[in-house]
């Protein structure tokens, strides 16, 4: 199940559920909404704002030169490379997952995480403050048994 909601400041979340009731997880949901200055939406309402990806993370390899990796992986699908805290994260679309996961694995490489994400499509910058009230949110969506992912449109 999958539910989408806006928050407060503009924040958009796509909320990614497993569970075996969907009523009480709706409930939960808007109920975390309501509470925190935020609304439910229906199904649909913010799909076109988020593009699916894939993601897959690695930590910086010892010795290896970071554009020739890149180089290797455009051929698999891959859109952008990034580094961060010694780890590249590779992002491609969500139709190249097989092909990008089997080129890093060529390359020597094993992956620390590999996923979908959703990515915002235009994402926004909020002030601290304003940061607090969506980390509210975010965590309390999180603390649910239910939710698998959140994602927003927070840059």
């Amino acid at each position: 199940m999958s539910y989408e909601g806006k928050g407060p400041h503009g924040t958009q979340f796509f909320i990614e559920c497993a569970t075996d009731n969907s009523n009480r997880s709706v409930t939960n949901i808007k109920t975390i909404f309501n509470k925190n200055g935020g609304q439910l939406l229906n199904s649909g309402s913010l799909d076109f704002m988020f593009s699916r990806k894939t993601v897959i993370e690695f930590p910086v390899p010892d010795g290896r030169n970071l554009e020739e990796i890149e180089l290797e992986l455009i051929d698999a699908g891959l859109e952008e490379m990034h580094v961060d805290d010694g780890v590249v994260s590779v992002i491609g679309d969500c139709t190249a997952f097989a092909q990008l996961c089997q080129a890093v694995e060529a390359l020597g490489i094993t992956a620390t995480r590999s996923s979908f994400r959703r990515v915002p499509n235009q994402p926004i910058e909020l002030t601290e403050e304003q940061m607090l009230e969506v980390e509210a949110i975010v965590d309390k969506l999180e603390d649910d048994d239910d939710v698998q992912a959140v994602f927003t449109n927070l840059a």
